[in-house]
């Protein structure tokens, strides 16, 4: 992983994004949840909504019931006065293959919480794999 430092990193952001993936790829909700700020909002490029804190945790839920756990690999951070930006690739092992799903998070932190993620990914990876799943 590469983070470029910026005057943030005192902020504690580089601390906030390795606990936060460390958490999601888990499936830790309760870690999650403790860096939700109570007004959160997660927005995803593919369907141009944005989640409360509720929706997003019960997505994370859904994810890691159907999908498993995720590995982040090739991960690239930016700490930001306010934040971080982070390009990743999520891996989900299971039945033989490794699924490589590409994205990228904008995150927007206050008072040591999260309050808002942009999230930019193309989900049929995703799609693809809990398919499979239903069928074997």
């Amino acid at each position: 992983m590469t983070a470029v430092p910026t005057a943030s990193t005192a902020g504690g952001y580089d601390d906030i994004a390795e606990r936060f993936f460390d958490a999601v790829g888990r499936g830790d909700l309760a870690a999650v949840t403790d860096l939700y700020a109570e007004d959160v909002e997660v927005w995803h490029n593919y369907d141009e909504v944005d989640q409360t804190r509720e929706q997003s945790l019960r997505t994370l839920g859904w994810i890691h019931a159907k999908i498993g756990p995720l590995r982040y690999v090739d991960v690239r951070r930016t700490l930001l006065p306010d934040g971080f930006w982070q390009q990743h690739v999520a891996e989900i092992a299971g039945d033989g293959v490794t699924t490589r799903v590409p994205a990228a998070l904008r995150v927007f932190c206050r008072a040591g919480k999260i309050v808002r993620i942009e999230e930019y990914l193309d989900p049929a990876p995703f799609t693809a794999l809990v398919a499979a799943r239903a069928t074997a």
